[in-house]
């Protein structure tokens, strides 16, 4: 019997942030999460129960005919608590390239993805990911809770207010300049007005 995935979403876009900014993208969003964050976007009450045949073929309908196919990314919610290497290797079958993961890093992936991104909030426990991607909220010191990465990005948090971003956004940048060692991650997507 086929495993189904509670999947909230999937659509075709542009990866708005993070170091693969830009890239067309086939987004597979997964309902529900091991945490509670005030600033998450996703609502977890909306999903549709799905196999991974079924999953791979509408990420494959929203594609253009081309010979490359778009990089996927696979979010939340939690990724972790759903996902496994038998969706992955669905993923590449169905001829997709890089698979990559946004997690918050309270649980290990599949060892067969290709890209990792953690954003730590809380009992991280993986330890070393292919990027790292902290909220920075103006007041606290950034804490990249003994993760190591290869790439390590800082993002403003949205607050929805714009006089608070401008502040968030200016004491970032000045971190930034002081501590090198990371980088500037915006969310593009909001900037220019795609999901």
């Amino acid at each position: 019997m086929e495993r189904n995935y509670r999947v909230n979403d999937i659509f075709y876009s542009l990866q708005g942030e993070g170091h693969n900014t830009g890239r067309a993208a086939v987004f597979v969003r997964f309902s529900g999460c091991n945490l509670k964050c005030p600033f998450c976007d996703t609502d977890f009450s909306r999903f549709e129960s799905m196999t991974a045949k079924e999953i791979t073929r509408r990420m494959t309908a929203l594609c253009p005919e081309s010979e490359v196919k778009p990089m996927v990314v696979l979010t939340g919610g939690e990724p972790t608590l759903q996902v496994d290497s038998d969706l992955i290797d669905a993923i590449h079958e169905a001829g997709f390239g890089m698979v990559a993961m946004e997690s918050n890093g309270t649980n290990e992936p599949p060892a067969n993805l290709d890209w990792l991104t953690v954003s730590p909030k809380e009992r991280v426990s993986v330890r070393h990911c292919d990027e790292l991607k902290v909220l920075f909220d103006g007041k606290n010191e950034p804490c990249d809770h003994g993760v190591s990465a290869s790439f390590m990005y800082l993002q403003p948090l949205d607050s929805g207010k714009e006089t608070e971003n401008a502040y968030i956004m200016k004491n970032c940048v000045e971190y930034i300049t002081k501590h090198p060692q990371w980088r500037l991650s915006l969310q593009t997507h909001k900037l220019i007005g795609i999901k």
